[in-house]
């Protein structure tokens, strides 16, 4: 054996050393050659030779330049937004959204669809991608990828949804059908899942490895966070709580049966509605029943603390298996009940278990399945960008 040089290391350190800059340009950008230079720890030589190759690439552009001492100015240089585009879509039983964001993250465009008359899901989601991509005047072309929440289960091993409560139209073959009708890769993820993604990224759960969302809404789910990735189960399905056997609650022998689940029946937000009735809060919606018990004080309290008891059924089941350090609830009931709810639920899983993590209110409140789909597709479409930067 002659050297032990490994054939294509300096290659391989280009693309690390690409890699980071262009990382450091989104976080940090514009910056000078010099300035590149001093955060990647490179000479200016090699930092130079990154820039032009980037440049070159179209990943990077001049946009301007830093008046200096003397000499020259330095030019300032930026990711160049348009070099790729993606798009997220969340789509719910009544109304589809998308947005597409540009490879910086910024969203340009976005476009909301009603559901509610057709029975063609290929076309609305189709529709919706091309009508986002139009409104940020992006051709389809640089459209790199689309990630679309659902509720329901995503087959972990083709994609495919396997089954969408509340959309009876979104079948197998579905992602196969989008895939050909929009020629760009196409994926499904769980909607509690994506609106997990987004806490990591930017709510309460930024730089926590471990935790768990619990979603509680209309359906009660649970996103599972291990090592800053999402557990999904061998067939999709692991954080369906609504399916937790818990007491008080009949449990339906077949679960396909369109019965109400244990779990969502004694939580869920009808469940809710109707412990607010009992505790004299009438109310058209969950989330307006426990938003009146907070402005009732003292005399909501008894509501909370019943509410409270019943979600830290399905919250003390998940974490005395999983013991994470945080748990944030999320959803219309989690939202409305903000720390309220939070600190009882907290309280209440700490009373009733060996473990007790910390309880907090989500922090990403306008659209979290949206934030979490744009968010999968950024990290995917960059790795895929970025990684492809040394010919």
């Amino acid at each position: 054996m002659g050297s032990t040089r490994l054939p294509g290391t300096p290659r391989l350190l280009r693309a690390l050393n690409d890699r980071a800059a262009l990382e450091l340009l989104l976080a940090r950008g514009p910056l000078t050659r010099a300035q590149l230079g001093e955060l990647t720890g490179l000479s200016k030589v090699t930092a130079s030779q990154l820039v032009e190759r980037l440049e070159e690439r179209g990943l990077v552009s001049r946009v301007g330049e830093q008046a200096g001492g003397r000499g020259p100015n330095a030019q300032l240089y930026a990711v160049t937004p348009d070099s790729a585009h993606v798009v997220g879509v969340d789509v719910g039983p009544d109304r589809v959204v998308a947005a597409c964001a540009d490879i910086t993250g910024t969203v340009i465009g976005r476009v909301e669809q009603s559901t509610k008359d057709t029975d063609d899901p290929v076309g609305v989601v189709h529709n919706a991608v091309v009508q986002a991509a139009g409104s940020a005047q992006a051709k389809l072309a640089s459209v790199r990828r689309v990630v679309l929440g659902t509720p329901g289960l995503v087959d972990p091993a083709t994609g495919d949804i396997t089954f969408a409560f509340n959309l009876p139209r979104w079948h197998r073959g579905l992602l196969a059908a989008l895939r050909e009708d929009l020629r760009t890769p196409v994926v499904f993820e769980n909607d509690v899942n994506l609106a997990a993604v987004a806490e990591a990224h930017a709510g309460a759960a930024r730089g926590v490895q471990d935790f768990v969302l619990v979603w509680a809404g209309v359906g009660l789910g649970v996103a599972v966070m291990l090592g800053g990735r999402l557990h999904h189960g061998s067939s999709g399905a692991a954080g369906e709580v609504g399916y937790l056997p818990v007491p008080g609650a009949s449990i339906p022998r077949d679960a396909s049966r369109r019965a109400k689940p244990a779990f969502q029946q004694v939580a869920g937000a009808e469940a809710v509605r109707a412990v607010a009735r009992e505790h004299g809060f009438r109310a058209p919606s969950a989330a307006q029943a426990l938003r009146a018990a907070i402005a009732a004080g003292t005399r909501g309290g008894a509501m909370l603390d019943e509410v409270a008891r019943r979600l830290a059924l399905g919250v003390a089941s998940t974490c005395v298996v999983l013991d994470p350090p945080l748990v944030v609830l999320a959803g219309e009931v989690g939202q409305a009940g903000g720390t309220a709810l939070a600190e009882r639920v907290q309280n209440e899983v700490a009373a009733i278990t060996l473990v007790s993590p910390r309880v907090v209110v989500t922090e990403v409140t306008a659209e979290p399945v949206l934030e979490g789909a744009l968010r999968t597709a950024l990290d995917a479409v960059r790795d895929e960008v970025f990684g492809s930067t040394v010919g």
